[in-house]
Formats: C-alpha cells, structure tokens, sequence
C-alpha cells in the first residue's frame, strides 16, 4: 500500500489536532501525550508509571474521547480474577424456556483500555492480558475472539507502593512499546489544572479522528522509510545494551540483561509513527534518540550491585547514545 505526500501532510494534521485537541484538557505530561499517540499509530500499547493524581486516568480517557474509541477501566486488585477481565460464559433461558450458554464479554473487549495500577493483580490475572496484547485474541473455555481494532492497552503502576503489589515479570514487560514516566506538575502547571478542573465551565472535548482514519494511519506509519545507517544505529544501540564481559564500564558492572528483538522493534515502530506525526516520509537519527529511553528503559534488568547503588537505568541510556555515533559500531 503506498500513500502520496499530500495523504502524508493530512494525516499529519489530523494527528497534530489530536495532540492539541488533549492539551486543551490535559495540562502538561507532554511525553506521555505523545507517546501515547505514537503507540497507538504503533499499533502497541504503553506503560505509564507515576505518583497517583497525575492524570493518567484522565489522559487515556481524553485519548479515547478524542479518538472516537470505545473505553473501558479495569481497575487491578489482589481479588480480581482473569474472567473479570475477559468475560465469561452463563447459562440463560430463552423466551422458549431452553437453556443455553451466552458468554459475556469483559472489559478487555474495547478498543482502548486502561489497566488501572496493574501491579496490583496477582501473576494469573495480570498473564489474562499476555494473549489480548500480543495476539489480539482472547482464548475463553477453548473458544478464541478476536479483539476490536485498533486495539491499545495503557497500563499504569504506582513506583512508590510496594506492600500488596506484583512487579510484572520481565516477559510481560516487553509486551509494551514503551514505558513513560509522568514527571510531578509544575507550580505553573498546577495553577492551570486547578483552573480547569474546580473552575465552572467545563472543556468539550471534540472527535477529531474515528477508528478507519486511526487504522488507516497504522497502516501509513508501516510504510515510513527507514534508511540502512538509520537501522544499523538502533541495531548497534539495542546490541549495546547487552551484558558484555568484565571491561570495567557502567554496562558490564550493573547490568544483568539488555534488551531483546522486541525492544529494536518497538525503536523503529515508535521512530516511524514520531516521523509520521511530524510529515516526514522518513526516519531521522532525532526520531531514534529520541525515542530510545521510553522503549528500552523497562527491558533493561538492573543486578544487585546496580540496584544498591540506585543506578538509574536512564542515565545508561543516555550514555549509549553519547559513545554510540551515527555509522560507528561500539
């Protein structure tokens, strides 16, 4: 499938007025606004972490207004079952007095779902998302459906609660395209959320995509070129982050495990919808370094030592993309 440049330019605009059509509601978490955006036109789905009372609910809700998607919260307990999430089967009589099985779907069957603090849910519940977010399936007593399109999983977890929480297992981790963190507000920012939300007149948010134009953007994203330097660079930086032997640097010393195929997937996806969203029929070296913390920082695995002496995973990050050039393996 190809597209002309002026499909390129319209589609860029209608992706620009989504941006600011959710900062009129939304004050501020500029990254988590759009990579929010470059995961859906991705076709993958985000983790957000940050304190509760950022907005994270709020922010995914906005998205799905905006977008013109179907919404659904479920929000993750100890107590929560996995057929709470992807519905189940029960018996029903019919007018004529047979009985027979109906099954009702969960909440996992929208378009766009929040996974409300999912750290929260045992390891069996939290595996109930594992199909619907790589396969775009959900398997219930032997029986597959497929979810709706376009399909976008945003879950959010708590980094300072511990007690009653499930770390997701590194596996589930990799599920996402990319993991942001939403920042505390400025004095700035706060001034203008108080306005907004304790003021009297309330913000309409207007649709300004449905979900052909979002699938149809999908689809333009795929077909943004990327040149082979460009591809060599996030191949080098993604080999980088693997454990190397004992050369006494930052990597070798506080690293036990680097990123894996998924992460250089989720690089070019996320380069490719940044590039998309800016007009361009190209990935640039901007799109890359720009994109490289959010999709590796959670697929890089911390040891012990790393762990006691508070190494910060993104400060790792940033010193790959200083030593690794464009054209120049390390």
């Amino acid at each position: 499938m190809s597209f002309s440049p002026e499909q390129f330019e319209e589609m860029s605009n209608k992706l620009g007025d989504v941006r600011n059509e959710i900062g009129k509601f939304i004050v501020g978490q500029q990254e988590a606004v759009e990579f929010s955006i470059y995961s859906i036109l991705a076709d993958g789905h985000a983790l957000l972490e940050g304190l509760p009372g950022l907005g994270k609910t709020m922010l995914i809700r906005t998205i799905s207004e905006v977008l013109d998607l179907s919404f659904s919260r479920i929000q993750f307990t100890p107590d929560l079952m996995p057929a709470d999430i992807t519905g189940t089967s029960i018996l029903e009589r019919s007018p004529e007095g047979v009985q027979k099985f109906v099954f009702k779907e969960g909440p996992i069957f929208s378009q766009m779902v929040l996974a409300d603090e999912i750290n929260r849910a045992t390891p069996k519940t939290q595996s109930a998302l594992l199909e619907a977010m790589g396969e775009k399936t959900v398997t219930v007593l032997g029986e597959t459906r497929k979810m709706a399109k376009p399909f976008f999983v945003l879950a959010t977890q708590n980094p300072i609660e511990m007690e009653g929480t499930y770390p997701l297992p590194e596996a589930q981790m990799d599920r996402f395209v990319c993991k942001v963190l939403l920042p505390y507000p400025t004095k700035e920012e706060l001034k203008q959320i108080m306005i907004r939300t304790t003021g009297p007149n309330s913000i309409p948010i207007q649709k300004v995509m449905d979900t052909a134009t979002i699938i149809e953007a999908q689809e333009m994203a795929k077909t943004v070129v990327i040149a082979d330097e460009m591809m060599d660079y996030a191949v080098d930086l993604v080999a980088a982050t693997h454990h190397k032997a004992d050369t006494g640097d930052a990597w070798s010393q506080y690293v036990q495990y680097g990123s894996g195929p998924r992460g250089l997937q989720s690089i070019i996806r996320l380069a490719k919808a940044r590039a998309l969203m800016a007009g361009r029929f190209h990935v640039s070296i901007a799109d890359i370094k720009t994109v490289a913390k959010p999709a590796l920082r959670h697929r890089i695995l911390i040891n012990y030592e790393g762990e006691a002496e508070g190494v910060d995973v993104d400060q790792l990050i940033d010193k790959l993309l200083e030593e690794i050039r464009q054209g120049v393996s390390i």
